[in-house]
């Protein structure tokens, strides 16, 4: 539709009119009572999805990539070894900020419009024998070329 806004997250994606109307309400404040009483059950239900009873779920108010700087800078440490199959632009970006955050950023190109070819990865992670590689950046749905890859063979 000409003049409409798409929400991409992944996407784009088109939302449906009884969704847009469904969400034309007044904002509720953060600091109201009322807040909490909204969250609360949230927070409970994600912990489902995410089936823990132990962990803290938490709302992260900001965009993917912030996450995923959030999720590198508490696991990894600069200088540390990660893996990177450069596939699209969401993979360019993890080997971006990988570079930004002080790894050894190992990035292997491949073509765009495929996803992380499990085969070489599973090469290369044999051939780490010394276990040097701290961690496998990768990017699940490539948005830029619609392509999405096998995390759970990752």
């Amino acid at each position: 539709m000409a003049g409409r806004n798409h929400l991409y997250i992944p996407g784009p994606t088109n939302v449906p009119n009884e969704i847009l109307n469904a969400m034309h309400i007044p904002m509720e404040d953060h600091r109201s009572p009322v807040f909490p009483k909204l969250l609360t059950p949230l927070l409970q239900d994600l912990k489902k999805i995410f089936k823990t009873e132990t962990g803290q779920a938490f709302v992260f108010p900001a965009t993917g990539t912030a996450g995923w700087e959030i999720a590198l800078t508490n696991t990894l440490n600069p200088g540390d070894k990660v893996l990177i199959y450069r596939f699209g632009q969401f993979s360019h970006l993890w080997a971006e900020m990988g570079k930004r955050l002080g790894f050894d950023v190992e990035i292997h190109q491949e073509t765009w419009g495929k996803g992380i070819p499990l085969d070489k990865l599973e090469a290369r992670l044999k051939e780490d024998t010394g276990h040097e590689i701290k961690a496998v950046l990768a990017t699940h749905n490539e948005t830029a070329t619609g392509v999405t890859s096998d995390i759970g063979g990752v």
